[in-house]
């Protein structure tokens, strides 16, 4: 049996190809797993949209090869033991997990099936390297990423633009001829038409992607051609998150498992000048190490232990604002709206945002982190946690803490003329391009009568975000 998690394909799938070459049956089975959903108190949450579409996508593709997915709900480590039992499996596999809470509920699980006499085996693939596979000269783990991304590259054998690869990325097509010809009747809890989203207690929401397997093809030939000039795009967000910008909007599906992360990297490394899209890959998997290394990370505690002191004096209404988008900084605000509409977030306008909460308005990076995690489509715990740990300069970051983004100088420079805050602030369509990043900078403008007046003075915070840390 390969029990599916976040690797929801049938291609290029570690544990699903290994399963396949063992000569045996193979069935494929999913859990909705209700340690999981029962903390999620949103039932228009829309990932779990995405999750159900992508598995009635992977359900679809079984049926043609007259199998189905078997689908179960509640707790993993009662339900896959009951699985692998109800349909006389010999072993089980699947693909690792690098969260502190998925490796103990793997753990649990290896440990039944094994007093059950079933093997479990787990294998590399959401990522390129993995744990402490990719180490410094002493054997240690690497805590900046510049040092770490040179020691990747050399570890997979091929630098960006050469055409090649290690076999670290090379496919592995499972031989789908050996899926099982059916079992799901054989198990209680049955197949997905079991389990639509109202009866798990969801509502099903409009996406500004396509999921699945299909919806990741999708986006990757689209995102093909624009690989070359990622370096140079990706910094401008687009007016809807629907429309095309510079990135390559990927983030769900890698997240999911839609796509697999060998085929990024095959497409980076084949295409010249994608070396600024293989970086951010690469970032991916630093913090997918730095996590695996330091699973207190997970507990709410800052990667650099001499900042755990720092007492962010920001307030309850401050966040509010941020939360809301009417922080007086259109940078922000047209951000936050984007994202609470879409649950989408430009890649440079998160570290906006995140850095205005921390070090403008002084409120701790832990409420901001949580935020993102309840409404983000793409939530990874290792790029979220790193991400805001990055711009509250408590993370595993070389920059000093008084980096600090000025928003109004990251609108003028990366929106120019204001077409993405006109598209997110429509009571902003009055003003000039060259006063729309800050309306109100000299009073109340007329022309952003109902535009909130700035929360606070951005000069003025940066020294106090200075003083925080200069008095831990």
């Amino acid at each position: 049996m390969v029990w599916l998690r976040r690797d929801l394909r049938l291609h290029d799938h570690r544990a699903l190809a290994a399963a396949c070459a063992s000569g045996a049956q193979v069935f494929v089975a999913f859990v909705f797993d209700t340690t999981i959903l029962g903390k999620l108190d949103n039932p228009d949450d829309r990932r779990l949209t995405f999750i159900h579409d992508s598995l009635a996508e992977v359900d679809a593709a079984l049926r043609v090869r007259d199998a189905r997915l078997i689908v179960a709900h509640g707790d993993p480590v009662e339900e896959i033991p009951r699985l692998a039992k109800a349909i006389g499996a010999t072993s089980v596999w699947t693909n690792k997990d690098y969260e502190p809470s998925a490796v103990a509920r793997d753990d649990a699980v290896a440990a039944k099936l094994k007093a059950a006499g079933v093997a479990f085996t787990a294998l590399k693939d959401q990522v390129v390297f993995e744990e402490r596979e990719v180490l410094t000269r002493t054997g240690g783990v690497y805590k900046v990423f510049t040092p770490y991304r040179a020691a990747w590259l050399s570890a997979l054998g091929a630098v960006a633009g050469s055409g090649t690869a290690s076999d670290a990325v090379r496919a592995c097509d499972p031989d789908l001829d050996a899926l099982a010809a059916c079992g799901a009747e054989a198990v209680r809890g049955k197949t997905l038409d079991d389990w639509p989203l109202e009866r798990l207690g969801f509502r099903r929401r409009e996406l500004w992607i396509a999921p699945g397997m299909r919806g990741a093809k999708q986006l990757l030939a689209r995102f093909r051609p624009k690989v070359a000039d990622y370096e140079t795009a990706r910094d401008r967000p687009a007016p809807a998150a629907e429309e095309p910008d510079g990135t390559s909007g990927l983030s769900a599906h890698l997240r999911f498992g839609t796509l697999s992360i060998r085929e990024c990297v095959r497409l980076a490394l084949a295409t010249r000048g994608a070396d600024t899209w293989l970086s951010e890959l690469v970032w991916r998997e630093f913090y997918q190490m730095i996590l695996s290394q330091t699973p207190e990370l997970a507990a709410g505690r800052p990667y650099k232990p001499e900042t755990a002191g720092i007492r962010w004096p920001g307030t309850d209404e401050h966040f509010a604002a941020w939360c809301e988008g009417r922080t007086g900084y259109p940078i922000v605000d047209a951000a936050m709206r984007h994202f609470n509409r879409t649950g989408w977030m430009h890649n440079r306008l998160r570290m906006i945002v995140a850095m205005f909460l921390v070090k403008d308005l002084l409120v701790d990076w832990r409420k901001g982190e949580a935020y993102f995690a309840r409404h983000l489509l793409d939530f990874d715990f290792a790029a979220n946690n790193g991400g805001w740990q990055w711009s509250a300069s408590t993370g595993c970051d070389a920059q000093p803490y008084f980096r600090i983004f000025n928003p109004i100088g990251q609108s003028e420079r990366y929106d120019p003329d204001g077409r993405y805050l006109r598209s997110e602030l429509p009571e902003l369509a009055a003003c000039a391009d060259r006063e729309i990043h800050f309306p109100h900078a000299k009073g109340r403008n007329p022309r952003a009568a109902a535009y909130p007046l700035p929360l606070v003075d951005h000069g003025l915070q940066r020294m106090k975000a200075m003083g925080l840390f200069q008095a831990r």
